[in-house]
């Protein structure tokens, strides 16, 4: 008999699909990006081994669909995802001007500083825009991405599992971190990004991005402003409110046309997904958010608490 552990990695019940489901991540994705660039060697990683320069987008959409294939995608998914990663990274070096050392972009501390980021953006930023989400809830997250961090080659038991666990993390990164040229051009680029060829069209309509970018500056750590210094402070509480407004819009579009915004590979993993969860007698008729109702699941199991 197939349990749902051979449908998908991170089944239905758990806290990681309550967040990966909320449309607040795109504003985690791009707050998790310009933390990332706090960290010097992290930032000319990706300064000296993408083009990140010249398609921004794309980068975030790979991450959306390295997060999607190890949340949502059948575990041989995840595997062929966390192989091709780490192949990729086991095969790129960066060079350090300051120190004239060359490193490997697999060092488990980037690999580490990576991760942190970007889950606790995740987190940080849905809880803010209002997802509903327990202390208990929120650490049991953080001890689910345990799992998506052993695919880019980290030990599950050197990452942070809890909110208390994190907050010592970042305490200690604090003092390693700082922005260098290269962090200071990102956040402006991704305040202000250069349009890819395939969507110049566009380019009228830009100005409207502003607001997000700036959203997404917002919701960093006050410390990790303080050091960036790009934009005044607002209020926080007005940062609250954007970030509510913009999750309760984009939570009303339905989810087969958002996943649009998704690369073609990931709308068909998606898609299977549904498929997979659908022949196993979980009711997708409203989708994947659908099924964090426990009402959903085939043995209407609650969720966590």
């Amino acid at each position: 008999m197939t349990g749902i552990e051979d449908i998908v990695v991170q089944p239905p019940h758990t806290a990681t699909w309550l967040v990966h489901l909320d449309r607040s991540m795109w504003i985690g994705g791009v707050r998790g990006l310009m933390l990332q660039a706090l960290h010097p060697l992290a930032m000319r990683g990706v300064w000296q081994n993408s083009d990140f320069q010249e398609d921004p987008f794309g980068r975030l959409r790979r991450t959306a669909d390295f997060v999607g294939r190890v949340t949502f995608g059948s575990p041989a998914e995840a595997d062929a995802i966390g192989r091709r990663v780490r192949g990729i990274h086991r095969a790129l070096r960066i060079d350090d001007p300051g120190t004239g050392k060359v490193h490997r972009v697999d060092d488990p501390e980037l690999l580490l500083w990576v991760h942190c980021a970007e889950v606790s953006s995740y987190l940080s930023v849905a809880r803010r825009a209002g997802l509903r989400l327990s202390d208990r809830q929120a650490d049991r997250y953080l001890a689910e991405q345990r799992r998506s961090a052993t695919y880019v080659g980290l030990h599950a038991e050197d990452v942070p599992g809890s909110r208390a666990e994190m907050d010592d993390y970042f305490a200690a990164m604090r003092p390693r971190l700082r922005v260098i040229p290269e962090s200071a051009s990102t956040v402006r680029f991704l305040l202000w990004p250069r349009l890819p060829a395939g969507l110049r069209g566009l380019a009228p309509g830009k100005p409207v991005y502003f607001p997000f970018g700036a959203l997404c500056y917002y919701s960093l750590p006050a410390w990790a402003r303080r050091m960036y210094g790009v934009l005044p402070e607002v209020p926080p509480s007005a940062v609250t409110a954007a970030l509510k407004t913009f999750r309760t819009v984009m939570n009303t579009i339905p989810e087969r046309v958002h996943d649009h915004a998704f690369m073609p590979g990931t709308r068909e993993m998606l898609a299977a997904s549904r498929a997979r969860l659908g022949a196993a007698g979980y009711d997708v008729s409203k989708g994947l958010k659908g099924l964090t109702d426990p009402r959903r699941r085939p043995d209407g199991s609650p969720g966590l608490t």
